[in-house]
């Protein structure tokens, strides 16, 4: 199940704010990275995100503000079917931009995996393991148990 553009500020404990922060941002402009697009077409290609496309508002208000600080511009393009469509690309700004939060993002990830690793010795998250998954729990040592000493 996906989330709306809405649920960036999740409540606390849904799946949704366990993302961080302002996520839809620099799922955007990868997006807009890969190829510039209307609006329509970043709400559905967000679904790789898990972001739902019920949320068109939310969407456009996140491309306004990203057009603001200057990581995207847009301008109008003729459509074929109707009704001319803005077209969104990322600028040379927002290309920095996204490198800092993707470094961001992988940092975090590897706390997270260090975290899950650990936590996953006690109850299982998810069947298919991640690589990276795998090869932390092969190589970190943890302490052992005293075999001696008894509890209770």
């Amino acid at each position: 199940m996906g989330m709306s553009i809405a649920e960036q500020q999740a409540p606390a404990g849904s799946a949704a704010s366990a993302l961080p922060k302002n996520f839809l941002r620099p799922c955007l402009l990868l997006l807009l990275r890969e190829q510039p697009a209307h609006g329509y077409e970043l709400l559905e290609r967000m679904r790789a995100f898990r972001f739902e496309a019920s949320d068109p508002g939310g969407l456009y208000r996140a491309l306004r503000k990203l057009e603001d600080d200057g990581f995207v511009r847009s301008s109008w393009e003729p459509s074929e079917a109707g009704p001319d469509r803005r077209v969104y690309e990322i600028t040379r700004p927002g290309m920095e931009e996204l490198h800092r939060r993707a470094k961001g993002l992988a940092e975090a990830r590897g706390t997270l995996d260090v975290f899950l690793v650990r936590y996953e010795e006690f109850v299982a998250l998810r069947e298919a393991r991640h690589p990276r998954v795998l090869k932390a729990r092969a190589t970190e040592r943890r302490p052992q148990r005293s075999r001696g000493a008894r509890c209770g």
